[in-house]
């Protein structure tokens, strides 16, 4: 029995003998890291003639043909003159569709970093469109009030309703703890200050006014967006996705009717009945901590609370909240709208949606805060 074991040949790959390169094996995407191993050990000195004999090529696909159209460009540019041998019918129809439809070095876009200046212009036109786009679609909404204002037994009550129960009931847990949680922050925070001059009877009023004027209202506003805004946004793009808005119009049903002017109105209605509810609970987590810190007694401290907190500072805290609620609606339910293509396209409005949300309360409510302070409120 003869023991020479035989040379064990790669699955793919080229072997050179003269001027001819000899091509074998499976040509495919499963080969083709064997395949850029054995090209790029390629060495034929001179710019003669070569040739490229695809006579031992079991299969090729488009990886395949790829790698072979680099091949053949690869000694091109060093002067020589390539020839394909033994090409298959299916090879040859490959190759001819990869040079009129595939990408070369030459082919590949160049991609260059706009000048600052074009770049400004792009962002300052994205704004404006951005702007009178939502001017557009306020424009509608309000369209869409004053009908059914003029005709109430067009008003959609038992979506208003639902939207109600989601936005206002079903967020009563995460609102209260947050502002429990925020009310002791307060309390333990300033009663530390407080206490080193004597004046921890005043940590009422610290808590009260802060949570009633602004923390509440805010927190409130951002809680909301991020859980019933980017759910809007949600809802509507899943629905525009899936032609839902395209059904509903061709029979003649408005969405902005059905879906929008309930949600805002409902939004509209549940803001400042949590932003009330915040203050309860904020109060009473600055209460607790008062008392286990500062030994404040509770009935000490709703008198000072009684004292601190007006009318006057208390609607300024509530009337911010319809504000707050028109802008998460509006902003949730107009990236709804703007969802186009997948899945992906309603992951990244509903992103957006939260990000423009938050951050357009914040301005407002600093805007309220100097006006405010401007008018001596």
């Amino acid at each position: 029995m003869d023991k020479t074991a035989a040379p064990v040949r790669d699955p793919a790959g080229i072997s050179i003998d003269g001027r001819v390169l000899y091509c074998f094996g499976q040509w495919t995407v499963r080969y083709l890291q064997d395949l850029e191993k054995s090209q790029a050990r390629l060495r034929l000195p001179g710019s003669a003639d070569i040739t490229l004999d695809m006579a031992g090529v079991a299969s090729i696909d488009s990886g395949g043909a790829w790698l072979l159209l680099r091949i053949v460009e690869r000694f091109e540019k060093d002067g020589a003159k390539v020839t394909i041998a033994s090409l298959t019918p299916h090879a040859a129809e490959l190759l001819d569709l990869l040079k009129q439809t595939g990408f070369t070095r030459d082919k590949l876009p160049q991609l260059k970093s706009a000048p600052l200046l074009a770049r400004i212009g792009r962002s300052a036109h994205e704004g404006t469109d951005y702007a009178l786009n939502m001017l557009a679609f306020i424009g509608a909404i309000g369209r869409v009030f004053l009908r059914q204002l003029i005709r109430p037994g067009r008003i959609r009550w038992r979506q208003i309703s639902d939207s109600l129960a989601e936005a206002g009931y079903k967020a009563l847990g995460i609102v209260g703890l947050l502002s429990f949680l925020l009310g002791i922050v307060i309390a333990y925070q300033g009663g530390i200050q407080l206490r080193q001059y004597g004046a921890s009877l005043f940590i009422a009023d610290l808590v009260g006014l802060s949570m009633v004027r602004e923390l509440a209202p805010l927190i409130t506003a951002i809680i909301i967006a991020g859980r019933t805004g980017s759910a809007y946004t949600a809802q509507i793009g899943t629905m525009k996705v899936t032609e839902e808005l395209d059904a509903w119009r061709s029979m003649g049903i408005d969405p902005l009717e059905l879906l929008v002017l309930p949600k805002l109105l409902a939004l509209i209605i549940a803001m400042p009945l949590l932003t009330v509810y915040a203050d309860i609970m904020g109060v009473l987590g600055g209460m607790v901590m008062a008392n286990s810190q500062l030994d404040l007694s509770f009935s000490t401290y709703l008198q000072r609370i009684g004292e601190a907190i007006t009318l006057n500072s208390y609607m300024i805290g509530i009337g911010k909240t319809p504000v707050f609620a028109a802008i998460v609606a509006t902003i949730g339910c107009y990236q709804g709208f703007q969802v186009s293509g997948s899945a992906e396209s309603v992951g990244r409005r509903t992103t957006v949606s939260v990000v423009q949300s938050i951050f357009a309360v914040i301005v407002v409510d600093a805007i309220f805060s100097v006006a405010f302070s401007y008018l001596g409120m």
